[in-house]
């Protein structure tokens, strides 16, 4: 049972961490029920009966988290393995040119297809998820990927290429937002920042294992195996998948535990229709949500897509050391990518509001990462410019496991998919227009330099985009007759506001 402890004298709030921890009373009172995520102020209208500080200690069984935590590995399985299918083509690049006689433009239009169908895609892959749950989604995602990467081994024309790559992005649609409503739903709202992490840490992880995995390969087989065995341990996560996920509810988790899964959440909106995915667009928070993704994935897309060109066209790196070395920030990036998580989650415990503790490692996050992508691009060696590109991927992909942390915390559990999704439109955005403007840029100006200032201006506007979140801003989007009920209940709220 939880233990809360509250004191019954009436004060403001504080406004800092150290004032929430001097402040930890000492009287144990009832349990309120919109604890949950640290210290937190009940105001007049709490339903703990008054004003209060509180401290809510309950946790989910060691059973359930250990099954928390095994949904956490295979997300991290999955996302691991649709970054790899990504990589394929661009790794078998020029055997695929020589033997299908294609041109640098048709190339050029079978690497960003995905891009734009994976975007197109988001919308509804969002509101399947909410609405169908992350395990059909993301099983039917998975094998739909799966069968597409499997046919791109056997294709004999631009147009079945083209076919396949298109059917690639519309597979992996519902990746990130069926996996960020998967630990919603077996995380509480103050502990979601280090799964989610973990989770967005295969966006880095993927490209930095991608180059010397899938290059032996296609060495050893031909790129046409190299693409039917990606495929074929795609079906193999997704068989995992169906058989061992399923929701709390439905995996028999016991009623004190689920109480403590929901603790704190944001009241939750019902079945989402068109009452909420309107009301999702005429909310500014969203329109900032979109804005600051799109930063972040296009500085990881810049490294991503033109790092290799930029090591051995700016630095005269060898094609054998540039594999190797454009590793490095990668793997920068995947430890980035887990520790922001582990920052926010800790933020939280600490006594600032969830929302609050999300939005400001992903602020400093970016603003740090534009400092380090513009100090890159005057770098006097090789040495210091991988040393500040390593710090700027850490920076960006700490944010981005900070941004899907503060979606899963903004709005309500049964929208979260689709919030992530509308958000995840900017990201895929940025994505696509990375890797072309900064080749118009290099074209236009013979330099990466331009390029470079280009993503850290891009980086440090988003940050600012971000820094506009509100924490209530989804409040109007409870289901009328919940919100009746649990009228004080809003997005969960800590220490600090949000």
């Amino acid at each position: 049972m939880a233990r809360t402890r509250a004191v019954d004298a009436p004060r403001p709030p504080p406004t800092t961490v150290a004032a929430v921890l001097k402040g930890r009373p000492a009287k144990v009172g009832l349990a309120c029920p919109g604890s949950g995520a640290g210290p937190h102020w009940c105001g007049s209208k709490g339903r703990c009966g008054g004003m209060a500080w509180h401290r809510n200690d309950v946790r989910p069984s060691t059973a359930t988290r250990r099954r928390a935590w095994l949904v956490v590995g295979l997300l991290f399985a999955a996302g691991f393995v649709n970054y790899l299918d990504r990589s394929t083509l661009s790794i078998a690049n020029h055997d695929i040119a020589s033997e299908m006689h294609l041109s640098p433009g048709q190339m050029g239009a079978l690497l960003s297809v995905f891009a734009w169908t994976y975007a197109l895609l988001q919308l509804p892959a969002g509101a399947l998820a909410d609405l169908l749950g992350p395990r059909v989604m993301l099983f039917a995602g998975m094998t739909a990927w799966s069968v597409a990467q499997v046919a791109s081994g056997f294709v004999r024309s631009f147009g079945q290429f083209l076919i396949a790559r298109g059917a690639l992005g519309i597979g992996e649609s519902p990746m990130f937002t069926a996996g960020a409503r998967a630990v919603v739903d077996w995380f509480p709202v103050n502990a979601r920042g280090l799964p989610l992490g973990l989770f967005n840490g295969a966006s880095s992880f993927g490209p930095a294992v991608a180059p010397p995995l899938l290059t032996a390969l296609m060495l050893a087989f031909g790129w046409r195996a190299m693409f039917v065995l990606m495929g074929l341990l795609g079906a193999g996560v997704s068989l995992a998948w169906i058989l061992l996920y399923g929701t709390p509810e439905r995996s028999g988790v016991p009623e004190p535990d689920l109480a403590a899964l929901r603790a704190g959440e944001t009241v939750r909106a019902g079945p989402v229709g068109w009452r909420v995915w309107a009301g999702l667009f005429r909310v500014p928070t969203t329109w900032a949500m979109v804005g600051g993704l799109f930063g972040i994935v296009y500085v990881t897309w810049l490294y991503v897509s033109w790092l290799p060109a930029y090591l051995e066209e700016a630095r005269q790196v060898s094609v054998t050391r540039t594999g190797w070395l454009a590793a490095i920030p990668q793997a920068a990036g995947f430890a980035g990518a887990c520790l922001g998580g582990l920052l926010s989650d800790a933020l939280a415990r600490r006594g600032i509001a969830p929302v609050a503790s999300r939005r400001i490692p992903t602020v400093a996050g970016l603003l740090l990462a534009a400092v380090f992508t513009a100090g890159s691009a005057f770098a006097p060696d090789i040495a210091t410019g991988l040393g500040l590109m390593s710090a700027a991927l850490f920076c960006a992909y700490g944010a981005g496991s900070c941004s899907w942390a503060l979606g899963a915390t903004l709005a309500p559990a049964d929208a979260i998919a689709s919030l992530e999704a509308v958000q995840n439109v900017g990201g895929s955005l940025g994505g696509a227009l990375a890797p072309l403007l900064t080749g118009l840029i290099v074209e236009r100006t013979g330099s990466f330099i331009p390029a470079f200032l280009v993503a850290a201006v891009i980086a440090a506007l988003s940050g600012v985009s971000y820094a506009l979140v509100r924490s209530d801003a989804y409040a109007g989007l409870a289901a009328p007759d919940r919100a009746s009920a649990d009228e004080t209940q809003g997005a969960a709220s800590g220490g600090l506001r949000g």
